[in-house]
């Protein structure tokens, strides 16, 4: 169980009085595993799960980079202890953002062609993009999920993983985002469009920043042609579905959303349903295109 002084109202706070911030009457803005909270000042906090201090101060680091190399980013504030942690949490305080909307695909398209034409920085040292990052962990915790279906997605994670390496393509050197959607890119009503969440921003292979798009396109029925042309035309013309890779880029990505979902299962009977639906598209059960339910 969280210590009381961990909890998220608690840890604000106290990471607030360390870094001289006033926290009075802050309003919380997200509560998942990262909480954000709105603070006076248009400061914004964002809560870090438990001993995550090295992703914390990579993505202020990441920020103030790409800030450098003229990329419009989320800016992390200056002046304050950054992360400042508070147990085993760490805080990081970041520029609230104007009124804004969330990215056209081709203004996400537009925005990721300007990050991959960067080169990895020296400082701060980037990792690897693991597309796998997380999934063996939280299908061997899914105890809830039934075993035939836990079964088979140790299997498919395993055939995803060889088919990956027998690409022999995925040593790109290239800055990629890692969870670039339309979502995470702010759009305000004047001035340049803002990229968010730097969390899992890595060296990798630049296509799976396109995936997720091109998914959407192919598997669900949720993105029409025309935004999906106009994605790859902003991109610069570069179609992933026409790659040899794309079929386990794309089930791999596909994979990852299902993991994502099961995590949360354990503790909501509404997200344990749509995983047990998101399995079954998987196996072939349901035919595409498929309608997944967000979370």
């Amino acid at each position: 169980m969280t210590a009381p002084l961990e909890t998220a109202d608690n840890v604000l706070a106290t990471a607030a009085q360390l870094a001289g911030l006033d926290a009075t009457n802050a309003v919380m803005i997200r509560d998942g595993s990262n909480v954000m909270y709105q603070l006076p000042g248009r400061v914004v906090a964002r809560i870090g799960p438990e001993h995550t201090h090295d992703n914390a101060a990579r993505q202020v680091e990441v920020a103030r980079w790409l800030t450098d190399s003229d990329l419009a980013v989320v800016r992390a504030l200056d002046g304050v202890q950054q992360p400042t942690v508070v147990g085993s949490r760490p805080v990081t305080w970041w520029e609230q953002l104007p009124e804004h909307r969330p990215a056209t695909t081709a203004e996400l398209g537009a925005v990721l062609r300007s990050l991959h034409a960067l080169s990895p920085p020296t400082h701060p040292k980037l990792p690897r993009f693991d597309p796998f990052a997380g999934i063996d962990e939280r299908v061997a915790a899914a105890q809830h999920l039934p075993g035939d279906d836990r079964d088979w997605l140790v299997r498919r994670v395993e055939e995803l993983r060889e088919q990956l390496g027998n690409l022999g393509i995925d040593q790109s050197d290239s800055v990629v985002h890692g969870d670039a959607w339309q979502g995470n890119v702010a759009v305000p009503e004047t001035g340049t469009p803002v990229l968010l969440d730097l969390e899992h921003v890595a060296r990798g292979h630049p296509d799976w920043d396109l995936i997720p798009i091109a998914v959407d396109h192919v598997d669900f029925a949720r993105l029409s042609s025309t935004d999906y042309h106009d994605f790859v035309a902003a991109y610069g013309g570069h179609d992933v579905t026409t790659s040899s890779a794309f079929r386990v880029f794309a089930d791999i990505q596909e994979l990852r959303w299902v993991v994502f979902v099961l995590g949360k299962a354990a503790n909501s009977a509404h997200a344990a349903r749509e995983t047990r639906h998101r399995i079954a598209c998987l196996r072939g059960e349901i035919p595409r295109p498929w309608t997944w339910t967000a979370f």
